[in-house]
């Protein structure tokens, strides 16, 4: 069975239903083809999920990676830098910041850890390409999960008129 780069199955397009269902009935193709087109609507839910949890670190990642720039930019011309530094939602006090050597970093799950500040850099840098292209490949793969769910609908159309025209055609 074709899949797409990730896995995804390519939905079958029936060029021939009579010929498809030799053998089968079509109550129980059809049957199936929903079965199909509800497990490719599941990963397409989780698909956007994955969109837009991505589309919401991706902006972090990058203002996190510039806010390191910045230290080592000022680090190099041996500056002091002064700031706002966020205390809590509301809540701001002023800083200066000189002579940086280490960043801490979430990780997530109330995670932080320190790095220097080079590493950071690279480590940031490495999120940013890893999430972007992450976010390629999911709007590839929604793409694809659109394409193989309207062959499944189209499919499932074709069979169920079949159908309905073999049975008016065995009544008569």
């Amino acid at each position: 069975m074709e899949t797409n780069p990730r896995g995804i199955p390519k939905a079958p397009f029936i060029e021939n239903v009579e010929e498809y269902l030799a053998g089968a009935t079509a109550e129980a193709t059809l049957s199936k083809f929903d079965e199909m087109i509800k497990k490719y609507k599941f990963m397409e839910s989780n698909l956007r999920t994955r969109e837009a949890s991505l589309n919401s670190k991706i902006p972090e990642i990058k203002s996190t990676l510039e806010t390191v720039k910045l230290l080592i930019s000022q680090n190099e011309l041996g500056e002091a830098l002064e700031t706002d530094f966020e205390l809590n939602d509301t809540l701001y006090a002023k800083a200066t910041i000189e002579g940086a050597e280490n960043v801490c970093i979430w990780l997530g799950a109330n995670v932080m850890i320190e790095y220097p500040i080079d590493e950071a850099e690279n480590l940031l840098s490495t999120k940013l390409t890893q999430a972007t292209t992450s976010l390629t490949q999911t709007a590839e793969d929604l793409e694809f999960l659109r394409e193989q769910i309207t062959t499944m609908e189209v499919n499932l159309a074709r069979v169920y008129n079949w159908d309905v025209k073999n049975r008016k055609k065995t009544k008569a």
